[in-house]
């Protein structure tokens, strides 16, 4: 049968099923298999918090949508051009998200009373006309699967759970997609059980070859290769930039890098990354709590390592006192604060921008620490050698802040050729530095930096205190003296408010535009697709994006001053405009939303139209 083929720019399909049907592991080698073929690519997965929630459940339902095209792209999509849904569960929970018209691809196996029943539904929604404004097709993934095992010999449970893998076979095969990676993953995953790689493999090509041959699918798919800049790509997660970003800063900074965490959702891939990484230096340690974690880093940074701890919101909450007496003690420190919906343990998988005041305030006592923020996955490897020259030049902790949306999500990096990557190296003092000779003062100040030296314990003539009392200026001794102490705190705040770092840049394509709307964190992506669309629409509107949080950008007050509105979207309540309103002393317009979720695009041109048709 000869299919029709057609051509399309961008597509976004939704993986919806159980938390136990793959649907993670599916949309990741569907994702795989679209970079190798160099599509841009964006993805948003969302599973649920529980381990496993019952089976065939609304709270159990994970999905994994990707957005790719051969154009660049922003965001995950706002909404699905395609469900494939496994069960009715994962239906009723994407519904509402599908635009009148998209496909819904339908595992009828599991549409039985029981489970209709589980999830509220009175009548089958395949069969009451509920569904007649999509484009539904109704396939057995379940029974299909058994039938094309049947002479494999894995048990009925091991094919019923390949249907993931009949599923991924077809929706390759309808988007055109190289499939040769995915059959030596399969090889690779399923190594010490042979027969598992040769079912998955057969539900795999059973997949494709349905499609192939089945007249339900009438027509197949193709996305060109997007046109991108030159170089060596890979697909990458953010906590995966971040931990390569942090080996790279090791290395170029010629220093062991030391990871002391404790394991908390979403930060733990950088811990599992970052122990694959022994030969580069990097030793990491699993301790027994948040508080031990950042201890060990900070007695790493101590001794002569760059020290960094990795945790998501309640985990810094319980860190702070640590980064107080990194303060005092002045030494590098790098704090990856992955961030998830809070308060508490709150919505632990789902992503929030909502710890930016306590990454800025939330110590006791005057204690300023620089933060950082990036703006994508692949964004997240330059965030983190930032974040480590700032901690390094400056000797002073930094909080890089992620969230569950960038760490978990994906798209192309351009691997970078070593010599594109900062010189980070520093020295450590080596020999006494007073007046006499003889002296070793250990809060001897850096003229241009602030900086006091790093003296790795053991230097002979180098011997200094260390602890959470306030220092003497020079010397390092105890001082309870008020004119001293009040030296030191001005002293530490101006060394964070003297950190060098670029001026914000402003995305103004005609200069005619009177809003700015001014974002940090992973709210870039949404925020330059609804600018693109306005443009496109002949509505001019300016985007600056913040990296630098603390300090900020030197330009950013005259930015800021240049435009009639400043409108800052956020996941939270409105964190940063409080500060931009206190700092700045303009009127921000806030705008935010609490939902787990990222902003969609269309949303945010809804808003932002608003604001421009009534500057």
């Amino acid at each position: 049968m000869t299919k029709q083929v057609r051509q399309l720019d961008r597509v976004v399909i939704r993986f919806a099923g159980d938390s136990g049907d793959g649907m993670q592991l599916t949309g990741d080698r569907f994702t795989s298999e679209t970079a190798q073929l160099g599509n841009d690519i964006s993805t948003l997965p969302n599973f649920p918090a529980e381990i496993r929630a019952p089976a065939g459940t609304l709270p159990g339902v994970s999905s994994f949508q990707v957005h790719f095209a051969d154009f660049d792209i922003l965001t995950p999509g706002d909404a699905p051009n395609v469900l494939v849904a496994m069960n009715p569960a994962a239906l009723k929970a994407n519904l509402g998200d599908l635009p009148k018209g998209a496909s819904i691809i339908v595992n009828t196996d599991e549409f039985t009373k029981r489970n209709l029943a589980k999830v509220g539904y009175a009548a089958n929604p395949l069969e009451d006309g509920s569904l007649e404004g999509w484009a539904v097709a109704p396939v057995g993934l379940t029974s299909m699967t058994v039938k094309a095992l049947e002479s494999h010999g894995v048990s009925k449970k091991d094919a019923e759970r390949a249907k993931n893998m009949f599923a991924l076979g077809l929706l390759s095969w309808m988007y055109s997609r190289p499939h040769e990676s995915t059959l030596r993953f399969l090889e690779r995953k399923f190594a010490a059980r042979p027969e598992l790689v040769a079912a998955n493999i057969a539900a795999f090509t059973a997949g494709w070859n349905f499609g192939e041959t089945t007249e339900t699918f009438a027509v197949r798919y193709e996305v060109k290769p997007a046109k991108m800049t030159a170089g060596n790509y890979r697909n990458i997660t953010g906590n995966a930039a971040l931990a390569l970003g942090v080996v790279a800063a090791g290395v170029r900074a010629d220093l062991p890098v030391f990871l002391g965490a404790y394991p908390i959702t979403p930060a733990s891939d950088i811990l599992h990354e970052l122990s694959k990484h022994k030969k580069f230096g990097v030793t990491t340690v699993q301790a027994e709590d948040e508080i031990a974690a950042i201890g060990v880093a900070l007695g790493a940074s101590y001794g002569g390592s760059l020290g960094v701890t990795t945790t998501s919101g309640p985990g810094v909450a319980l860190k702070g006192e640590t980064i107080s007496l990194a303060v005092a003690l002045e030494l590098p420190l790098l704090i990856i604060d992955v961030q998830r919906a809070g308060p508490s343990t709150g919505l632990p998988t789902k992503t929030e921008q909502a710890d930016l005041n306590m990454a800025l305030f939330g110590r006791h006592g005057e204690a300023p620490v620089a933060v950082v923020a990036p703006r994508s996955p692949a964004d997240c490897f330059d965030a983190a050698i930032e974040a480590a020259r700032i901690a390094l030049t400056y000797r002073t902790p930094v909080i890089l802040l992620s969230d569950g949306y960038i760490a978990n999500g994906s798209e192309p990096w351009r691997l970078p050729e070593v010599s594109e990557l900062p010189d980070l190296r520093t020295e450590f003092a080596t020999e006494p530095n007073g007046e006499d000779g003889t002296t070793f003062l250990p809060y001897l100040r850096d003229p241009v930096t602030l900086a006091r030296p790093w003296a790795v314990p053991g230097t002979p003539g180098l011997e200094h205190r260390i602890g959470g009392l306030e220092k003497a200026d020079k010397t390092g001794d105890i001082s309870y003296d008020p004119a001293n102490h009040d030296f030191m705190v001005r002293t530490r705040a101006a060394r964070i408010e003297g950190i060098e770092v670029p001026d914000v840049e402003v995305e103004d394509p005609d200069g005619a535009a009177r809003v700015l709307v001014l974002g940090w964190g992973s709210t870039f992506g949404p925020i330059g697709a609804a600018a693109r669309a306005l443009r496109q629409r002949g509505l001019p509107i300016a985007q600056a994006h913040l990296r630098h949080l603390s300090p900020m950008p030197k330009n950013l007050g005259a930015v800021l001053a240049a435009y009639d509105k400043v409108v800052i979207p956020e996941m939270n309540l409105g964190q940063l405009a409080g500060v931009i309103r206190s700092k700045f002393l303009i009127d921000a317009i806030a705008y935010n939303q609490v939902r787990g979720l990222p902003f969609t695009a269309a949303e945010l041109e809804s808003v932002l139209e608003e604001v421009v048709k009534n500057a």
